[in-house]
């Protein structure tokens, strides 16, 4: 260590201030340096080459992880990267992770280097600073995105992704069951819970802590509440009672119809579905129209189930990928985001026979050749049309989500 016992005080003082400076300054300059820019391609494939890169993404789907096994092989050949990717039962968790670097002071190489995240866990993120960005879009493949469209790919729950979370999936709320046991199936909240009281034990929803479950509140919230337009702004706690009472008035009578009477919930749709499979409940719902269709095309299901939605319309929205701002491999995490973006993702992903997930692109973007691809591919004996599906609501703000499931877990939860 350099000694200044020799300095005049002052003169200590100026060289430490240097030090200090000249510190501060390195650190900034370290940080600059893994900010990768989204405009620069060439560097970022350059740089990325032979980075493995850890991607945090829900796990519950066997379909949905052989897909990003899948994807992890085409990065591997494109541009030597190497894809891991960490199974999550909640993106809370990777969340955490990227929180408690920051708190510890570690700015740089964090663990997480791709988050799949949306709605209160981005907005958590983002309000936090635990995000890189903006870069979706500079992102090449951005320019097949249907913005146009799909309006929630630039707003996440509401919030503003503001580029700092690129779009990869479609999803929207489906019901599904037995066309023999569901001869005709309910086109309603109140149609549902009229069902399920003549057929108690046949419904289950899978426990609000698993964002599946959480949808269902909010699907039934949207339907009952006085006001479905004040959900697109934050709870205010001095008219929450009032917008809730409809949901929880509604659940105190469905409670004692659901799958063992309430007492136990399924822990996600894979559990669900299971119980479907098994012939334990008649009627499930998912977050994937696909995914009844995919589940008979590999004999999981029978050919005789059908899905359907209620008549005013279900909550639809995406998915995204973020990378946060401590990201150890951030020009590996960026090249993912934008091959997720690519046609040849995108017509992987669809395909009912695997994942199932529908498309963020505008076939209008896609050349006639990719186009006809996407044309080409089964629809799915389940799977409904466009025009089928019907409206899709859109998400509340994130708040409303937090506040509706601390509110079922102090009511139900213990049961």
């Amino acid at each position: 260590m350099m000694r200044h016992a020799g300095l005049p005080r002052m003169a200590r003082r100026l060289v430490l201030s240097f030090f200090g400076v000249a510190a501060l300054t390195a650190a900034a300059t370290a940080a600059e340096a893994t900010r990768p820019d989204p405009r620069d391609w060439s560097a970022i494939t350059e740089k990325a080459r032979g980075q493995s890169i850890y991607w945090y993404a829900w796990g519950g789907s066997q379909p949905v992880n052989d897909y990003i096994a899948w994807v992890g092989g085409e990065m591997q050949a494109r541009y030597r990267v190497s894809v891991n990717e960490v199974k999550l039962g909640d993106t809370a968790e990777a969340v955490s992770r990227v929180l408690a670097e920051k708190t510890a002071g570690r700015d740089q190489d964090g663990a997480v280097d791709l988050i799949w995240i949306n709605g209160p866990n981005f907005a958590a993120m983002k309000e936090k600073g635990l995000l890189y960005g903006p870069f979706a879009e500079a992102l090449p493949n951005w320019r097949y995105v249907d913005v146009e469209g799909k309006p929630g790919l630039r707003s996440d729950f509401t919030v503003p992704t503001d580029g700092y979370e690129a779009p990869w999936t479609m999803a929207q709320i489906v019901f599904y069951g037995d066309s023999g046991a569901v001869a005709a199936p309910p086109k309603s909240a109140k149609a549902l819970l009229d069902w399920a009281k003549a057929h108690p034990g046949r419904f289950a929803f899978p426990d609000p802590a698993n964002f599946l479950g959480a949808t269902f509140l909010k699907q039934i919230l949207i339907e009952l509440t006085p006001d479905p337009k004040r959900l697109q702004l934050p709870v205010d706690e001095r008219d929450f009672e009032a917008m809730a009472a409809p949901l929880f008035t509604y659940l105190d009578e469905l409670q004692p119809n659901l799958w063992r009477r309430g007492r136990a919930y399924p822990a996600n749709s894979s559990a669900l579905f299971g119980l479907i499979a098994d012939g334990e409940i008649d009627i499930a719902l998912s977050f994937n129209p696909a995914e009844a269709s995919g589940a008979i095309a590999r004999g999981r299901l029978p050919d005789s189930v059908r899905s359907f939605v209620f008549d005013k319309g279900t909550i639809g929205n995406a998915s995204f990928v973020a990378i946060p701002y401590n990201a150890a491999h951030k020009e590996a995490a960026l090249l993912l985001a934008d091959f997720l973006l690519s046609p040849q993702a995108q017509l992987k992903k669809q395909d009912p026979s695997g994942y199932g997930g529908f498309t963020v692109l505008s076939m209008a973007k896609l050349s006639p050749e990719e186009r006809a691809r996407f044309e080409a591919l089964p629809r799915g004996v389940a799977t409904l049309s466009t025009e089928e599906l019907g409206p899709v609501l859109p998400e509340p703000h994130p708040s409303w989500m937090t506040r509706i499931v601390d509110a079922w877990k102090r009511r139900y939860g213990a049961r």
